[in-house]
């Protein structure tokens, strides 16, 4: 099964970003990067309809609501998951030495998932606070 592996050859921000990345797994890293793409796409379709149609407006409030709730249930699954990987090498080695290792990477997914969730929060706050009242 080939996976989704981003370059980590550059000891840059983005460099370090993408070693994130990949350490707390690709698969649901994507799924986490997704929901938050999703939520500034819907965060600015909400900016464009801003005093304009209230209706739309709305809806893509919504959407960014749902897509950061996405995020942040998908980040926390990911922790649940790799937190009994690490708790089953812990049981198969007996070796808690190697647990530090696979706990830091459990809470990387959980990290980007709040994350996602707490900048489509703040975008939410900033649009309604920006909204005329009608």
């Amino acid at each position: 099964m080939n996976m989704l592996v981003i370059s980590t050859q550059n000891p840059s921000i983005g460099g370090e970003l993408a070693k994130r990345f990949n350490e707390g797994g690709p698969f649901f890293m994507s799924l986490i990067l997704i929901s938050l793409l999703l939520s500034i796409f819907f965060l600015i379709k909400a900016a464009l309809r801003l005093n304009k149609d209230g209706a739309t407006f709305k809806k893509m409030i919504s959407l960014v609501s749902d897509m950061s709730l996405l995020g942040l249930v998908l980040g926390i699954l990911a922790s649940i998951m790799g937190m009994i990987e690490a708790f089953d090498t812990l049981e198969g080695t007996g070796d808690i030495s190697k647990m530090g290792g696979g706990l830091k990477v459990t809470f990387l997914t959980m990290l980007f998932g709040t994350f996602t969730f707490i900048i489509s929060r703040i975008g939410i706050v900033i649009l309604k606070g920006l909204q005329k009242s009608s």
